[in-house]
């Protein structure tokens, strides 16, 4: 039997609002799609939520025995200002005048800092990283497909959804909640209100003004692709008209997601994906983020402290940390605070891995009285993430098991109380869980070869002042040392050794 046979996967469906048993369609494959960034910017902290939630989804589907094809898109045009009347510029045009730059590098130089910020966290990189320009041909032929089906029109060079044509044989608003009824009537948009047969109408195809420079040959003259339009055409291109998991942050819920829903109906006469998954947003200091309100943290602040809210930097697995402390469809707060507690259990962890490469156990071959209480704490490991990808409780379940590492170590549990068999689930099931499913990491230390060579030459003026007695300076250096957290240690040959205390 399967480990995913053994402990079934239970998720959050937000189109049905429930719990269900997971069931991919062809099982052991999973195909999971996940909207990426917008690549205009440098990534944040609502960039590294979304990441790290479907990090986790890959890593404990894999974990457990599936094969994930995980496709993650970049994109890079499409998306604009205003999302929701879809007026004003590109994005990345946008920047790119701003910067006088060509679109592309602006594309190129984003997408390597979200790759950088994304690896520091230890993310995984997708299986598949499309992108919306690379497949301009596929998005023109999904618009046919929508316009030949009935459920769009096109005027003076921009394709429409038709939504009243759609709502009569489909329902609009089943994953967000939205009534289109109600949207319409309290609708101020104005954006190409004029051509529109419906205010919420959406384009799949928007005509290029003679300022935009982001534009392709279409059927219906130069353009470019609506932002709903890219994940609809590279999710179902790499996972099939069906495919098992859809991904992305709550904000995107509606209109992008709804819109997706719509499109996929509209080309193929069903919906694109069984499961759809939200993480929750992030907020600041109890506030949303956002940069007007000064709260705006990007990866880079969070990761040299180079932020007023923030008194040091943290180490990406830290932040990490922070996030795996809450349940991915729950708010998190980020706080100085929080990153604080956050170091202090994230080292705790790194701490008992330490030891578990110290400790030379050899049990028993019969169970011990120990042995049920460290299988439940193995199992709950497995349980928590089954139920909805529940961190917080698996963590829970790893300072359970951590706290009987360190006994067993420090002597304060009996290693006779427990089985060889029952020692090694416990500590396979620590590192795997900690490292593979989780994701966390030692933290990465700098070179410590010209601390050494200080330390040593230290080590030196400490022994030449005791050996001409002067031992208020000898003391002096050991005492400073021990304050910025360097121990030293005199043994009987009058060799001295230090410790770094971390």
């Amino acid at each position: 039997m399967s480990d995913y046979e053994r402990y079934p996967v239970y998720l959050y469906n937000s189109l049905t609002r429930s719990r269900e048993k997971f069931e991919p369609i062809n099982p052991p494959n999973v195909g999971l799609y996940v909207c990426g960034p917008t690549v205009y910017g440098d990534p944040h902290l609502g960039h590294a939520r979304a990441a790290i939630t479907f990090d986790l989804v890959v890593r404990y589907l894999e974990f457990i025995g599936y094969k994930v094809r995980y496709v993650r898109n970049i994109t890079d045009v499409g998306h604009l200002e205003n999302e929701g009347s879809e007026s004003g510029e590109d994005k990345i045009a946008k920047k790119a005048r701003l910067e006088q730059l060509e679109p592309m590098e602006v594309v190129q130089f984003y997408t390597n800092r979200y790759h950088d910020g994304l690896d520091a966290l230890n993310c995984k990189r997708p299986s598949i990283e499309p992108t919306a320009t690379g497949h301009i041909i596929e998005q023109i032929k999904l618009v046919q497909r929508i316009l030949e089906n009935g459920l769009a029109y096109e005027v003076n060079g921009t394709v429409y959804f038709d939504l009243q044509k759609y709502t009569e044989e489909n329902e609009y608003g089943q994953l967000s909640g939205k009534v289109l009824e109600e949207l319409q009537a309290g609708s101020r948009d104005t954006e190409g209100l004029e051509e529109k047969k419906n205010p919420h109408d959406f384009a799949l195809w928007k005509r290029a003004e003679p300022e935009h420079i982001m534009r392709w040959d279409s059927p219906w003259g130069e353009g470019f692709p609506g932002w709903h339009v890219e994940c609809s055409t590279m999710s179902t291109k790499y996972l099939g008209e069906t495919f098992d998991i859809h991904g992305g942050g709550l904000d995107l819920q509606f209109p992008h997601h709804e819109a997706e829903i719509a499109q996929c109906r509209g080309a193929y006469g069903h919906d694109p994906a069984r499961y759809w998954m939200h993480n929750n947003m992030v907020t600041i200091d109890g506030a949303k983020m956002s940069k007007s309100a000064g709260n705006f943290i990007t990866l880079e602040q969070l990761f040299n402290g180079d932020h007023p809210l923030l008194e040091k930097g943290f180490d990406p697995m830290v932040a990490r940390f922070l996030m795996l402390q809450s349940h991915y469809r729950s708010k998190i707060d980020f706080s100085n605070e929080a990153l604080v507690a956050a170091e202090k259990g994230y080292q705790r962890l790194m701490d008992t891995l330490a030891v578990l490469d110290e400790i030379e156990f050899e049990g028993k071959a019969v169970e011990g009285k120990l042995d049920s209480e460290i299988e439940r704490y193995c199992d709950d490991c497995y349980n928590t993430m089954s139920d909805d990808f529940n961190t917080a409780k698996a963590l829970a379940a790893l300072f359970e098991l951590s706290s009987k590492i360190n006994g067993l170590y420090h002597g304060q549990i009996n290693g006779g109380q427990l089985s060889q068999k029952a020692y090694n689930r416990m500590e396979g099931t620590f590192r795997s869980f900690t490292t593979e499913v989780l994701g966390l990491n030692a933290a990465e230390k700098q070179d410590d070869s010209k601390t050494d060579q200080l330390v040593e030459l230290l080590i030196d003026m400490r022994a030449r002042a005791r050996a001409r007695k002067d031992f208020d300076t000898a003391d002096k250096i050991r005492d400073r040392l021990a304050e910025i957290g360097i121990q030293l240690k005199d043994d009987k040959s009058g060799k001295t050794t230090y410790k770094i205390q971390t």
